[in-house]
């Protein structure tokens, strides 16, 4: 754990573009990016269906959507990040840093939206693990969440696939679709950043895949491989 005795907190997340190997983080533009999320990354109104466990009454149109992604950015803070396929050019997705607390160096990557056009492919995973990079080595954050629906089990999947840590379940932590939620939460903290950044890094390298595009090691044995030799080589 760092020592704390001359924290000073860290700055605010705020847009940032990062460049990744297969993917682009760009800061959301609505002029640029609008049309294309809707349309490209979730399919018009497919997006209902793939954002079934989101808070939101279901969208009617790309105007709904226009509205509940504006009030969430100017009334909520939250600052989205779009997500570009580099091979094709493609908008493919989206995901947002939320509820940021800055004096507590602690901030929750949510609304997290991988489009069709991720699946099966290194996409999200690199593009989590730039959102993930920037909080804790640019902006210094001491923790980052995620956080989902406990009903939402690709979510926790995914959670716990990039490394988040399963701390329990909020009950009955807000109203979802006018409907209960109880809330599952998860998190990294920075001292674990570094063992996670190596597996990201690793799963990520192209000798960690087939001519086919397989993967050869899967992200979770490669993270607990490194962790085993670093308990032994502490012992």
């Amino acid at each position: 754990m760092r020592d704390l005795s001359n924290w000073k907190g860290c700055p605010a997340p705020r847009p940032v573009f990062i460049e990744g190997r297969n993917v682009r983080l760009e800061p959301y533009d609505r002029a640029q990016h609008l049309k294309a999320l809707w349309d490209d990354a979730f399919g018009g109104l497919a997006i209902n269906p793939l954002l079934k466990y989101f808070t939101q009454d279901d969208f009617s149109g790309i105007e709904a959507f226009d509205a509940w992604l504006t009030a969430a950015q100017e009334k909520s803070g939250w600052v989205t990040e779009v997500f570009r396929d580099k091979s094709t050019g493609k908008v493919v997705g989206m995901a947002n840093y939320m509820r940021a607390d800055p004096a507590n160096g602690v901030v929750e990557v949510g609304a997290v939206a991988h489009g069709p056009l991720m699946a099966r492919s290194t996409l999200s995973t690199e593009a989590q693990y730039l959102m993930a990079r920037h909080v804790f080595e640019d902006l210094g954050y001491r923790r980052y969440e995620w956080k989902c629906h406990s009903e939402n089990q690709p979510s926790r999947t995914t959670a716990a696939r990039l490394g988040f840590t399963f701390e329990g379940i909020f009950r009955q932590h807000m109203i979802s679709k006018h409907a209960n939620r109880d809330t599952a939460w998860f998190s990294i903290i920075d001292s674990e950043w570094p063992l996670i950044k190596a597996a990201f890094e690793a799963w990520l390298s192209p000798e960690n895949f087939y001519g086919d595009g397989r993967q050869k090691r899967c992200l979770k044995d490669i993270r607990a491989d490194m962790k085993a030799r670093s308990e032994l080589e502490s012992a």
